[in-house]
């Protein structure tokens, strides 16, 4: 009863945002893990939700035991699109063909990827590195050839020094541009030690997506790719310079935002984070 009432008070406050005539200047996307706790017991009623918060774009996959044609259309019937898809990188390097089929099926343009395998936790190497440009490129071009583009998504433990610049450039300068994009994870890439608007700035075009995430003030990374879920944090309330990241993103061209709340709050904060991007992307 309480998550009920702390729900529609969520609701309540997105919709004074709306009331005041503020509108996003992109449409308002999420990505699936946001709602993790929700998709495997209610599809349906995530999706409804999902419409009730004026989401019109999903990065996702069908949910386990439902296929993608059927997700699909439930998605479509409530006026959601799916642009981008996750995959894992074992499925760049063995099955993408299947990638490929069920991309078309959703309806996605891009195919995204969000670790590349490491055996340390806390330490990615060079020869890792090495290993993920190597597939990328590969699959990259196939998936080019095929009217789809990859998308790698940094996640903080690239960030390690490597001679005077960091493991990601390295992941960036040697991936072909014709077939390998980035999407960048605000969160990740402040836990990572690195300045969101530095590297859109740095490495412009190369930026398609963007996972829209903050990150608790005062916290700092581990290398390791990984936080407490309390430290992601409702918009505008951490560490992220959302005004000055939103301004470079649009000024590259980025598209596609997708909001990812990895905290236990979600019901609550996604809503907060939408009337966060409602005053502060006008």
């Amino acid at each position: 009863m309480k998550k009920d009432i702390i729900f529609l008070l969520a609701v309540l406050f997105l919709k004074s945002a709306e009331s005041q005539n503020a509108r996003l200047n992109f449409p308002i996307g999420v990505q699936g893990y946001t709602f993790r706790n929700h998709f495997p017991t209610n599809v349906i009623g995530t999706l409804d939700t999902m419409k009730l918060f004026g989401i019109t774009e999903l990065e996702g996959n069908a949910p386990k035991g439902m296929t993608p044609e059927t997700f699909k259309k439930l998605c479509a019937d409530r006026g959601i699109s799916i642009p981008s898809t996750g995959i894992g990188f074992d499925e760049l390097e063995k099955n993408l063909d299947g990638v490929i089929k069920t991309a078309k099926i959703l309806g996605a343009k891009f195919i995204m990827c969000a670790w590349i395998p490491h055996k340390d936790r806390f330490h990615f190497s060079i020869d890792e590195a090495k290993k993920g440009v190597e597939v990328f490129n590969k699959a990259g071009k196939t998936l080019k050839e095929n009217g789809l583009t990859l998308c790698y998504h940094d996640h903080g433990y690239e960030f390690q020094k490597y001679g005077q610049e960091t493991l990601f450039d390295y992941i960036v300068q040697n991936t072909n541009p014709k077939y390998v994009s980035f999407e960048m994870d605000v969160l990740w890439t402040l836990h990572g030690g690195a300045d969101p608007v530095t590297l859109l700035k740095k490495y412009k075009n190369r930026w398609k997506l963007m996972h829209v995430k903050d990150l608790k003030k005062g916290i700092k990374g581990d290398g390791s790719g990984g936080t407490p879920a309390e430290n992601d944090v409702v918009l505008g309330v951490g560490q992220a310079n959302f005004p000055e990241i939103f301004k470079e993103a649009k000024k590259i061209g980025i598209k596609h935002y997708f909001l990812e709340d990895e905290s236990n709050l979600e019901m609550v904060n996604v809503p907060k984070s939408i009337a966060y991007l409602k005053g502060v992307t006008n």
